[in-house]
């Protein structure tokens, strides 16, 4: 059938559009294509140059800086220096790891072990993870790495932040070490920080770095560099900064932990100096110390087995880790329950013998001839253990043990410090689950002058005094601000104990330093405005037989220094206004009290804001403590020596 003259039109018509349309976006395409060319081909070539040179680009991490800690007048006591490494990216290294690491070390000092570590990193890790191969490298040293870069594929040199303890011993125990994360801290992690796969990447260890890792260390970085076929960093494309590490600012006084430190000398000793109305530890002390320092760098295996062959154990933090038999320091806890029971009354008075049978045992008190007729504040004097014996079989261990709890002894406080040890606060209950026995009533009886079970530490026993002097359930608190903020101080709850046992007791310690008849007479202070008021304390390490009784205990500088007694006190000062608390215990110190002169000392110290003046000691004393303190090797703490927190 023939089509019309009219539909031929029509369909002319519409192959002409088709047409056009067509044409245009054949053109549109043509000229989209040429301009891409010319934007490649011109305006990109430099690029595409490099590319074509098989060149990659790597995103890396860029490690945050870690926060800084400061004491609580801003003086640095855990920084950030500067440290040139290198480090090797196995993916650039051409295959040939080992070769390369053996022509690096022509350029700077690396050993057989070092590669021999870098390799098993290396096979370890993924191909793209930086490892470093050497660090703490000189000025020197760097500059030949980066100059050999062409001949060290995939070997980059690299500046970065190295932790620093400026203050070396003094905050080892309490600031702690950071070290190279390793498999069983990554074991201990749910879902590990990318920063922590990083070879050599350092966390906190123990302390405070440890226990506030997650707020010290920050966020990563990231960086897009570009490597060549051999692996050289031919520049850096993007950089994204992380976010720093908080800053820290402890309770310590740094003044006063170094004085504290360098007051114990040589001893194994340990001091816990507290605020008595914020619950601010203002000195955490454990002598011996160490170098954290050195566990940074790498410690060598001769300073490792020179700290843990020594017995005064430098490495444990004994004011939190150290639990001891506080001794006749407990006896302030005796004394509160029984008289909170309503076992003692105020004006009660006891015979002391100088000893005291009970079920068919002698229990002797420290005086052999007897103290005679005392009522509390004369048994707290003169640390009457007859006194304390009867006053424990009136009241029962379950009195006592609740006593020590409010006291703050045998609790676990809450403090971002390693190993903190709960202690013992012994009870029925306690023996029979633990020793499963049935308590006796000669475990009460050695319990009420704290011995037989009763463990604590010089952090608790400081919280105790401390609670004692303030009247209250102050709580101890080491952080002071994060990032400038204040950290919160939790009010304290006034202690359920009448108002006037609390003052019996304080006035029965009051007479142990400035009575007549005092057991620490010799350590008061003659400052009327710095009065102190304490207790002091034995613990006894040995057993004493029978035989020995009656032939004469032997003295502790006749035996061994590890058999000899510990020496505890405890105290705080002024008297009638109580602004510092201490604790002291001197490891095998023997019982002439030498741990009560140390703790008036440090009070002196803490109260005066610095070296205390001789007129502060009795007369009698000021030579021997004029000597003392010139003898003394305290840090400089001057503007120009110790960095200070920027306002």
């Amino acid at each position: 059938m023939r089509r019309s003259p009219k539909d031929t039109e029509d369909s002319s018509r519409k192959i002409s559009r088709r047409a056009l349309l067509l044409g245009v976006g054949q053109a549109a395409l043509v000229a989209g294509l040429t301009l891409r060319m010319r934007q490649m081909q011109v305006v990109e070539a430099d690029q595409y140059r490099m590319l074509s040179d098989q060149n990659r680009i790597n995103l890396r991490l860029i490690p945050p800086a870690r926060g800084l800690i400061f004491d609580r007048n801003g003086i640095l006591l855990a920084g950030n220096e500067q440290n040139f490494s290198a480090v090797i990216v196995r993916e650039d290294a051409g295959g040939d790891v080992d070769g390369v690491l053996h022509r690096l070390a022509d350029l700077i000092p690396l050993s057989e072990d070092d590669i021999s570590r870098t390799l098993r990193d290396v096979k370890r890790h993924s191909a793209f993870v930086p490892i470093t191969v050497s660090d703490r490298l000189t000025w020197d040293e760097l500059s030949r790495v980066a100059v050999n870069a062409p001949a060290l594929p995939g070997v980059t040199p690299e500046v970065g932040l190295s932790r620093h303890y400026p203050l070396i011993e003094d905050m080892a125990h309490v600031v702690g070490y950071v070290g190279p994360v390793s498999e069983s801290d990554l074991a201990r992690i749910d879902s590990p920080d990318p920063l922590l796969q990083i070879p050599k990447f350092q966390i906190g260890k123990v302390g405070v770095e440890a226990l506030k890792e997650d707020d010290l260390r920050g966020t990563a970085g990231t960086k897009q560099i570009e490597v060549n076929s051999v692996g050289r960093v031919m520049r850096e494309l993007d950089r994204k900064d992380g976010q720093p590490g908080e800053n820290l600012q402890l309770t310590i006084d740094a003044k006063l932990q170094n004085y504290a430190l360098a007051r114990l000398g040589d001893q194994s000793a340990a001091v816990v100096a507290i605020e008595v109305a914020t619950g601010d530890i203002l000195a955490c002390a454990s002598a011996p110390s160490f170098d954290p320092n050195k566990f940074v760098r790498g410690i060598s295996t001769v300073d490792y087995q020179d700290y843990m062959t020594n017995d005064h154990r430098p490495l444990a933090n004994k004011t939190v880790q150290g639990i001891y038999p506080p001794g006749s320091t407990f006896k302030i806890v005796t004394a509160l329950g029984a008289l909170r029971s309503g076992a003692l009354k105020l004006n009660d008075k006891i015979r002391c013998p100088g000893y005291i049978d009970v079920s068919g045992r002698r229990f002797h008190c420290w005086n052999h001839g007897g103290h005679g007729v005392l009522d509390l504040e004369g048994a707290l004097t003169q640390s009457c253990d007859v006194f304390f014996y009867t006053v424990a079989q009136r009241c029962g261990i379950e009195v006592i043990s609740a006593m020590a709890e409010t006291m703050g002894l045998g609790v676990k406080h809450d403090l971002p410090m390693s190993a903190i040890a709960e202690g013992l606060n012994p009870n029925k209950a306690w023996k029979k689950k633990y020793r499963k026995q049935d308590w006796l009533i000669g475990d009460t009886i050695n319990a009420a002058i704290g011995q037989g079970y009763v463990l604590s530490s010089p952090l608790q026993l400081a919280v105790m005094v401390m609670r004692l002097a303030a009247g209250a359930s102050v709580l101890p608190r080491l952080i002071k601000s994060v990032n400038g903020v204040e950290a919160p101080i939790v009010p304290a709850r006034p202690l359920d104990i009448d108002p006037a046992a609390l003052g019996a007791v304080r006035a029965g310690i009051w007479g142990v330093v400035n009575g007549a008849r005092g057991t620490a007479r010799g350590a008061r202070i003659e400052d009327p405005h710095m009065i102190m008021a304490g207790k002091t304390g034995t613990s006894q390490v040995r057993n004493i037989s029978a035989a020995e009784r009656e032939t004469g205990v032997v003295g502790n500088d006749k035996v061994p220094w590890n058999q000899r007694d510990h020496a505890l006190f405890v105290g705080y000062a002024p008297y009638d206004a109580p602004k510092v608390a201490v604790s002291v215990v001197v490891e095998h110190g023997g019982a002439d009290h030498q741990a009560a002169p140390i703790s008036r000392d440090v009070l002196l110290f803490a109260l005066n804001g610095g070296m205390p003046p001789l007129s502060a000691f009795p007369a009698s004393m000021r030579s021997a403590v004029d000597a003392q303190q010139k003898s003394m090797q305290l840090r400089d703490f001057s503007a120009s020596t110790v960095a200070r927190a920027r306002t």
